[in-house]
């Protein structure tokens, strides 16, 4: 089943996760159905933000994209698709020393055909646990480090449009714009339908 997917400026996307603590079947079927809402929106990540739920819960599956990055989980190179889609509970980031950062451009679900140069370090180490709780360390760049920033990122309440320099978000604004009034409408839509008690 696909959820529903949260468009800015809904204030979930501002609300910082809580930490997450159990590790049950309500939370392994929850990673699943984001999982599938992110598959059917054709995205490489979800944050549990996105969803509506203010949690330190984020999925994302890079087993469609071009390899071109690196990775180690905990301290073994596995297939990728052996890893992927992966569930990220909990996730603390570090930038790897001596790394770059880099200009890229990035999209985002929330921010449907709003897209714009972000700049990232390109490696780093992330500490996390699975949907059942186990710990893991992983090691990448590029993309998947990338991806999981941007994720890490909206678990925090900050977005990719925050990140942007004053240029490319000048860039933006108009749609920007554009998405936080429809936004608005479907909001008041949504509680005209809904019902009174």
């Amino acid at each position: 089943m696909s959820l529903r997917i949260v468009h800015y400026n809904d204030p979930i996307l501002r609300k910082k996760g809580v930490r997450i603590s159990a590790f049950d079947a309500d939370l392994a079927a929850l990673a699943r159905e984001m999982i599938a809402t992110m598959h059917a929106a054709a995205g490489i990540g979800l944050a549990a933000q996105q969803i509506g739920r203010a949690l330190q819960l984020c999925v994302i599956d890079l087993s469609e994209a071009e390899p071109d990055f690196t990775w180690e989980l905990d301290g073994v190179k596995l297939p990728l698709d052996l890893i992927m889609p992966m569930t990220i509970a909990n996730p603390e980031i570090t930038v790897t020393r001596g790394t770059a950062d880099y200009l890229y451009e990035e999209g985002c679900l929330s921010f449907p055909k709003i897209r714009g140069d972000i700049s990232r370090p390109d490696a780093i180490t992330v500490k996390f646990q699975d949907e059942r709780g186990l710990p893991h360390v992983l090691a990448c760049d590029g993309l998947f480090a990338r991806c999981i920033q941007h994720e890490t990122d909206h678990l925090n309440g900050v977005l990719f449009i925050d990140l942007m320099a004053k240029k490319v978000r000048a860039n933006v604004d108009e749609a920007v714009k554009t998405l936080v009034k429809a936004t608005r409408e479907a909001a008041k839509t949504n509680s005209l339908h809904e019902p009174k008690i």
